[in-house]
């Protein structure tokens, strides 16, 4: 018995695989006027904030143009480098201990800012989707802490959890919110 075509993949020895980007989840106000304390929400990833930049930075420098400084609360990001490299040029990082620990400011080299709310990594993928979605309406004026209210409802994360992958991919792709296992 004799099988059908076979499909061979062949690759040369210095080519490389890369995995493909995450995508970013950030949400942002339109453009106009600004309103209220935050210019739309970022859910990072992680905590490190030199890792999680470059892949931001570069996306807003399509709103911002050249991206020249952030501003980010010191004791809620891990020690962070004093520079980090997006798209070929150096950004400058500032960390502060008055800045609130839930926000960062991006400021573009020409003194326009945008501040983000930062949303907790391990925050749950349906409230991460809500907030975001409230801090980016155009008229928004919540403060921060009513913004951040439904994290106070969320019970405690054990350190290192993070919400569920399956959860995370659903709601990027299609933006959907996905039932919570604990119902």
């Amino acid at each position: 018995m004799t099988s059908g075509p076979h499909l061979h993949l062949a690759t040369s020895p210095d080519s490389t695989v890369t995995e493909p980007r995450q995508t970013l989840r950030l949400k942002l106000k339109p453009q106009a006027p600004t309103t209220g304390d935050v210019d739309g929400a970022w859910w990072p990833r992680s905590w490190d904030l030199s890792a999680e930049l470059p892949a931001l930075l570069s996306v807003l420098g399509v709103r911002l143009g050249r991206i020249g400084r952030v501003s980010y609360n010191l004791t809620t990001w891990t020690v962070a480098d004093r520079r980090v490299d997006v798209d070929g040029h150096q950004v400058r990082l500032g960390g502060f201990h008055a800045q609130h620990p839930h926000t960062i400011d991006v400021i573009a080299s020409n003194g326009t800012r945008l501040t983000l709310l930062v949303l907790p990594p391990a925050t749950d993928a349906a409230t991460a989707h809500s907030i975001m979605m409230i801090a980016a309406r155009r008229n928004n004026v919540d403060s921060i802490e009513d913004l951040l209210t439904p994290l106070a409802a969320e019970p405690a994360a054990p350190a290192g959890d993070r919400p569920d992958d399956r959860s995370v991919q659903r709601w990027e792709v299609d933006g959907g919110l996905v039932s919570s296992p604990r119902a």
